[in-house]
């Protein structure tokens, strides 16, 4: 189970290990926590840009369920409203009814649902930076652990279904600084742009400082080698079209240079119920 802020989140966010493990015969949820209702117009050449103006919390619905398609997890709504991504100094208050507002153990009990019914094994969302620091995604990454540790207590949310005790718990790593630093220097190689050369030359400059700065520094130990489903991810991606532009930060590097530089997405185990050895290459290990 991967419980994510916003549809788009899953699709560039871990989107090749789910498709990776999909293709191995597992069972795969993704849990959006909100509609992404406030979320921006990103790419103006999107087909259905009207509908999207007057309609956006539908397009995204519709959006959410081709990537789910293409990457064939199954999909649930916690049925929470996008916080939006409040800017200015000082900040302004959150809208009334949004997300982060919302009380942990009141919006975790969707999720506890959710897993005493699904029963997943494994379950991964953000660091408690959110990952970024969106207020939604902070509050995701409250809200999962939340439920991951209550989700197995018969004396918590009775009414929500038989206990389940998930047995490991992930942090997603697709910001590593260390991805970047690699792909930066693959593209050199390659003859390309780096689109990432500004960062990698500031982080160099002062290695104290993450390239960014609000990647909360966990190790990376599971890398899950998933090469042959970035074609998936980046079709997943696409299916976004009002949120993800085809130009843009996602698609700078070929996936040719993906797959030969880093071919892994990334994780921190962050708990686990079972015996394991790190450094992992499968989310699954000590379980099979």
């Amino acid at each position: 189970m991967a419980i994510h802020a916003h549809p788009d989140d899953e699709s560039s966010k871990g989107a090749a290990t789910m498709a990776a493990y999909v293709d191995a015969g597992a069972e795969v949820m993704v849990v959006s926590c909100t509609g992404g209702e406030r979320g921006d117009i990103l790419n103006a050449a999107a087909g259905e840009l009207a509908h999207a103006h007057r309609d956006l919390p539908g397009v995204r619905r519709t959006e959410m369920a081709e990537a789910a398609a293409v990457l064939g997890i199954k999909h649930r709504w916690l049925g929470y409203v996008d916080s939006g991504l409040p800017e200015g100094d000082p900040l302004p208050d959150l809208p009334f009814g949004a997300f982060a507002l919302q009380p942990v153990e009141v919006a975790a009990a969707g999720v506890i649902k959710l897993i005493r019914e699904f029963r997943p094994h494994v379950i991964t969302t953000y660091d408690e930076n959110g990952g970024y620091p969106h207020p939604d995604h902070i509050h995701s990454h409250k809200v999962a652990t939340f439920a991951f540790e209550h989700a197995a207590n018969p004396e918590m949310y009775p009414e929500l279904g038989e206990p389940w005790s998930v047995s490991k718990l992930y942090y997603d790593r697709a910001f590593a600084p260390d991805r970047f630093r690699a792909l930066h220097y693959a593209m050199i190689e390659a003859g390309y742009d780096s689109p990432y050369a500004e960062r990698v030359a500031q982080w160099e400059a002062d290695e104290d400082n993450q390239m960014f700065k609000w990647v909360s520094p966990h190790t990376t130990t599971t890398q899950i080698h998933c090469a042959d489903f970035f074609s998936q991810r980046d079709q997943a991606l696409l299916a976004h079209r009002t949120q993800i532009d085809p130009e843009g930060f996602f698609f700078a590097v070929p996936e040719h240079v993906y797959a030969e530089h880093w071919p892994w997405e990334d994780y921190t185990l962050i708990s686990s119920k079972v015996a394991t050895d790190l450094p992992e290459s499968d989310l699954f290990a000590g379980l099979r």
